[in-house]
């Protein structure tokens, strides 16, 4: 079993000055956590994994192709492998779960 604490590992992201942080790795998916601050801008590009995003905390609005919404504490969106997607408008800070599948490259 691996067991992980969202504490420690804003923690441990935080102290690799990264907005992302990815935490397990399997053979057939990873699993990351993303932050953005309230006013910063997302620089991700599309993803050539399917992915899954759990919002812990924060505000935002989340454009996926031509398709917006508001997502917020417990908010899960769908992304598939290729599409263009983006947080904007974030206006409390971000934490989000990432799952990629397969493993992110």
């Amino acid at each position: 079993m691996k067991a992980f604490r969202l504490d420690e590992l804003e923690a441990e992201r935080a102290s690799n000055d990264g907005a992302y942080l990815q935490f397990l790795r399997e053979r057939n998916m990873s699993v990351g956590l993303y932050a953005l601050n309230a006013g910063e801008h997302d620089p991700q590009k599309p993803h050539n994994q399917d992915e899954v995003y759990f919002v812990v905390s924060g505000r935002a609005s989340i454009t996926v192709g031509l398709e917006t919404t508001q997502v917020a504490r417990g908010s899960v969106v769908y992304v598939p492998a290729g599409v263009a997607h983006k947080f904007h408008h974030i206006s409390e800070d971000l934490r989000v779960l990432v799952m990629f599948s397969p493993p992110e490259s």
